[in-house]
């Protein structure tokens, strides 16, 4: 019995030497045939089931079930536990891993009380939770352009929507109102200033004062978009500027505006406006 597979990174690989975990990361990995125990990680992990129809067994505490995992169905298995599974043949999964800060965060922001552990589960379908995973694993196969603030947004998601599943009831801030302006002005001028950086949605909510739970829906409130868009759009329109000024290469100007890569600008550019980095730089000559 191997009790890890081997395609599965060790804990003490998953640290950053740059920075804190990120709230949220995806792993595509192979499952192995055979009985194994799922690698115990200090984050929440949610494994996906991808492809075909897989015929299972599996054990959590003494308990042993019988089943079959369909594509979209996933398990939770909270940090520092394990599920003893069987297969019979290979599989594969997306494996969603979320930090335990972020759903502590939730539980206190969003007043859910007495459901602080969040629970294990088997077998689950929900489509908020596939688009989230499916999102992300585009995220990763595209080299995560959309940046941590876009990923941070998606496992805010992800933590908001598992506490909906555990407590079975709508969820909403404790605390009702709105982003006040000199806190929204703040959070605006702090965006405005670290554009060419990789923005998380935790700084910018502790820019603003606010838990990541609250600051959220109050920005989103606050600007008509969510943080992501909104940053998003700034990018946009800074890069038309400094296009239209003509002083900056097309992959300086990339980098200034915090684009992953210049083709990332360009498809952001005719999303947004209908025109090329090119067309731009022509139209002021």
């Amino acid at each position: 019995m191997s009790d890890r597979p081997v395609c599965y990174p060790a804990p003490s690989t998953a640290s950053s030497a740059s920075g804190p975990l990120p709230q949220l990361d995806v792993l595509t990995s192979p499952v192995p045939v055979g009985r194994f125990d799922s690698p115990v990680d200090r984050r929440h992990v949610l494994c996906l089931h991808l492809g075909a129809p897989v015929p299972v067994s599996y054990r959590a505490g003494r308990y042993e079930r019988q089943g079959v995992r369909l594509h979209g169905q996933f398990c939770v298995v909270p940090g520092g536990s394990s599920t003893r599974w069987t297969l019979t043949r290979p599989a594969r999964s997306l494996l969603l891993r979320l930090a335990p800060s972020l759903w502590q965060d939730t539980v206190h922001g969003l007043g859910a009380g007495a459901a602080d552990e969040l629970a294990p589960a088997i077998h689950i379908r929900d489509p908020q939770i596939e688009r989230i995973g499916w999102m992300m694993q585009a995220e990763e196969s595209d080299g995560f352009p959309g940046g941590r603030l876009f990923a941070d947004g998606l496992a805010s998601a992800l933590a908001a929507r598992l506490l909906a599943l555990q407590s079975r009831k709508p969820l909403a801030p404790s605390a009702a109102g709105a982003l006040p302006a000199w806190r929204l002005r703040r959070v605006i001028e702090y965006i405005e200033a670290h554009l060419d950086r990789d923005l998380r949605l935790e700084e910018l909510a502790e820019i603003a004062g606010f838990s990541v739970s609250h600051f959220k829906p109050l920005f989103k409130q606050a600007t008509g978009l969510p943080a992501h868009r909104f940053v998003l759009e700034r990018r946009v329109e800074r890069a038309r500027t400094l296009l239209q000024q003509g002083r900056h290469g097309i992959s300086e100007v990339a980098l200034a505006c915090g684009f992953s890569h210049p083709s990332h600008m360009a498809r952001c550019l005719r999303r947004s406006l209908g025109l090329t980095p090119s067309q731009i730089v022509a139209a002021t000559h």
